[in-house]
């Protein structure tokens, strides 16, 4: 289901911020090398989807909802839109969502050895109640939206070939040399997500791969940070109800790549695994498609190349949950120069719940940057009133 072709759906859940499955019974920050936090520590009445992360038991609340298209009041009830605590009321729909995960289980445990094959998406593919019977629009309908792989496809035997694309890349950024001197850069610009308003963000990066990036919203700031092994997120109460989480698994992948796509003459190392796939069109712009994985090939990172500039043009990325693939696209456009450098001022971020378009108004390059801005954000504080 695409995130456009939902306006209704996405005005309903916004960003994951309005949308968890209960109320937390315990706050606690791990480091990621630690043990993380799991779901029944931090959530009440957790009976199906015990024993994963609370960060990726959040990710599989997103599953559900694009894949019913549906919103967190739909299964937590009409009072847990203004309570944390009414999360963990047991409604009805909530009763079944525990039910179909457990078929769902069960088929792939009796069926593919266990693999999962089936999830909620292939049978609701964004309805309520999953359709039985073909229309005539479904065999009909002209409109063609390319397949997005969630896995590593068989090398393609045509040129070009995986270097040479990402060193047109390199080349097209301003090349290796020049890309060199750049240390460091800092951001001043607005982000804005879906049905929000626009806010102020900072970002703060450093070679050869920290990032930080803060949004300052009335209801306090919202912080990511990845300090070149380790990394976390800040979130006000009002947005989640575990003002910091510890990145692990495929969001501490993500926020890898991130930092090295801002130094990104070590992108052949940041992935394995690399080979071309079918060019396809983004945006109205021809793209050549390359595949790495930083997971031992279980996700694919897919990468998108105008095949005219070499500039990248999109990223996809996939975090593993109980129950499917989440995925994570980040469009890259408006490349400027920047002390030699080419450097995109808009970049689009879209997950399964929410999306946020993030508009650069200044960027200096080389800038000194406190050590402090990598250090683990402390939770933040409420906003004044």
């Amino acid at each position: 289901m695409s995130l456009r072709s939902k306006p209704g759906f996405l005005s309903a859940v916004g960003i994951f911020a309005a949308c968890l499955v209960s109320v937390m019974s315990a706050i606690g920050q791990t480091d990621s090398a630690q043990k993380p936090l799991m779901s029944e520590q931090a959530f009440k009445d957790v009976q199906v989807l015990r024993g994963v992360p609370a960060s990726e038991f959040i990710e599989t609340m997103g599953f559900f909802a694009v894949s019913l298209t549906a919103n967190c009041t739909t299964c937590h009830g009409d009072a847990s839109a203004g309570s944390w605590e009414h999360y963990a009321d047991n409604t009805p729909l909530k009763q079944a969502a525990r039910r179909m995960v457990v078929m769902m289980n069960s088929i792939n445990q009796a069926n593919f050895g266990g693999k999962r094959e089936v999830t909620c998406y292939t049978c609701h593919r964004g309805d309520r109640t999953p359709r039985v019977t073909p229309t005539i629009a479904d065999v009909y309908n002209s409109t063609f939206n390319p397949i997005e792989p969630d896995q590593l496809l068989p090398p393609a035997s045509t040129e070009p070939s995986a270097d040479q694309i990402l060193d047109k890349y390199i080349q097209a950024l301003g090349g290796a040399q020049q890309l060199a001197k750049l240390t460091s850069f800092a951001i001043k610009g607005t982000s804005q997500a879906y049905a929000e308003l626009a806010y102020p963000f900072e970002l703060y990066a450093k070679a050869p791969n920290q990032l930080t990036t803060i949004t300052h919203t009335e209801a306090g700031d919202r912080t990511t940070v990845y300090d070149g092994r380790n990394g976390w997120v800040a979130m006000p109460t009002d947005d989640k109800p575990i003002p910091l989480l510890p990145l692990i698994q495929g969001d501490l992948i993500g926020a890898k790549l991130d930092a090295t796509i801002c130094f990104p003459t070590a992108i052949k190392q940041a992935l394995a695994q690399w080979r071309v796939s079918t060019p396809i069109t983004v945006n109205d712009k021809d793209v050549e498609v390359v595949q790495g994985t930083a997971d031992g090939g279980r996700t694919p990172v897919n990468l998108y190349f105008d095949s005219k500039t070499g500039l990248l043009v999109r990223q996809v990325r996939y975090t593993d949950t109980k129950v499917g693939l989440s995925a994570t696209q980040i469009d890259y456009d408006d490349y400027r120069d920047v002390a030699g450098v080419k450097m995109p001022y808009k970049w689009t971020t879209s997950w399964l719940d929410g999306q946020t378009v993030f508009t650069v108004t200044q960027m200096q390059p080389n800038v000194s940057i406190d050590a402090a801005k990598f250090a683990k954000p402390a939770p933040p504080k409420p906003a004044n009133p």
